[in-house]
C-alpha cells in the first residue's frame, strides 16, 4: 500500500475528507519549499501537490503560470525539485505528488539515464506523479513502473470526460483522480458545485479509488460543500495568490493559516 492510499484508508475511517493543497516548487523564493510544505503538513494537509515549474503548461492558469517562471527564472528544476521533497522528508511523512508535464521527466531520463527520474523521485520520498500531458493508453507501463515502487500515478478527468476515458483511467490510476471541475485552466470561472455533485457519481461509476475535485475552490464555504459529495478537496491558485507578496518570514504561516480554516470546515461536515 502506497502512501497515499494509507493516507486515504485512514481518513475514510475516520469518515474525514482529505485536503490537498498545491504549490509550486521554487515560488516564491527559490529556497522557501520545504519549510511551506512543513506549515502545509502541519495546518492539516493529507496529501502536497508540489507543482514542477515548465516552461509551456497547457492547463495551468495565469496565476500558476506565473508562480512557474518565477521559479524557472531562479534555476528551479527536477532536480531541485526531488532535493525540496528530500528535504520536507527529513521532518514529514504527509504524501507528496509531483504535478507537471512529460517533457521535464523524459529530459530528465535522457540526462541521467532510462528509468532514472522514478527511481531517484522513490528515493527522494516522492508518493505520486500526475503528468497533465500522459494520456492513459500511452503510460501502461510508466503507470507499473510507479506501482513496482509503490507510488500512484493519478490521472485528471473533467466535465467533458466520456465514459471511454473514465473507464481506461479507472484500470490504470492509483492513489486517487483529480476531477477538473470547470473547463478552462487552473484558478479560472466559477465554480458549479451541483454539476459536481452531478458528475461524481457518474465518475464512481468507473473509478473505483478516492475522487478529489480541484480548480476553483477558493475558500472555505465552497470546500466544505464540495467535501459532502468529494473525497478530496485540492486548493492552489488560491494559495499562490496569498504567498505571492510575503516576506519570507510570514509566508509558511500565512498559508498554514488559510489552509487550517479549510481543515476546520472539512472536519465539521
Amino acid at each position: 500500500m502506497s502512501r497515499i492510499q494509507a493516507s486515504f484508508a485512514a481518513l475514510q475511517a475516520q469518515q474525514r475528507k482529505a485536503l490537498i493543497p498545491y504549490v509550486m516548487a521554487g515560488f516564491p523564493y527559490a529556497d522557501i519549499t520545504p519549510a511551506l510544505m512543513r506549515g502545509l503538513a502541519d495546518a492539516g494537509a493529507d496529501v502536497i501537490e508540489l507543482g514542477m515549474p515548465f516552461s509551456d503548461p497547457s492547463a495551468d492558469g495565469p496565476v500558476i503560470q506565473k508562480a512557474g517562471e518565477k521559479a524557472l527564472a531562479f534555476g528551479i528544476g527536477v532536480a531541485q525539485v526531488l532535493q525540496m521533497v528530500r528535504e520536507f522528508r527529513q521532518t514529514h511523512n504527509t504524501p507528496v505528488v509531483l504535478m507537471g508535464y512529460a517533457n521535464p521527466l523524459e529530459r530528465y531520463d535522457i540526462k541521467h539515464g532510462a528509468g532514472r527520474f522514478i527511481a531517484d523521485a522513490h528515493q527522494a520520498g516522492v508518493d505520486g506523479l500526475l503528468v497533465v500531458d500522459y494520456p492513459p493508453e500511452e503510460c501502461v507501463q510508466f503507470a507499473a513502473d510507479l506501482k513496482a515502487r509503490q507510488m500512484d500515478l493519478i490521472f485528471l478527468l473533467a466535465p467533458t470526460s466520456t465514459a471511454e476515458r473514465m473507464a481506461q483511467v479507472g484500470q490504470l490510476a492509483s492513489g486517487y483522480v483529480y476531477y477538473v471541475s470547470l473547463k478552462g485552466v487552473t484558478g479560472s470561472g466559477a465554480l458549479d458545485v451541483g454539476a459536481v455533485a452531478a458528475m461524481l457519481p457518474r465518475i464512481r461509476q468507473h473509478v473505483p479509488i478516492p475522487v478529489g475535485v480541484g480548480f476553483g475552490i477558493r475558500d472555505a464555504q465552497t470546500a466544505k460543500t464540495l467535501s459532502q459529495v468529494a473525497d478530496a478537496v485540492v486548493i492552489g491558485s488560491k494559495i499562490i495568490q496569498l504567498i505571492e507578496h510575503q516576506p519570507k518570514e510570514n509566508l509558511a504561516e500565512t498559508a498554514a493559516a488559510f489552509l487550517r480554516t479549510i481543515r476546520a470546515a472539512l472536519d465539521s461536515n
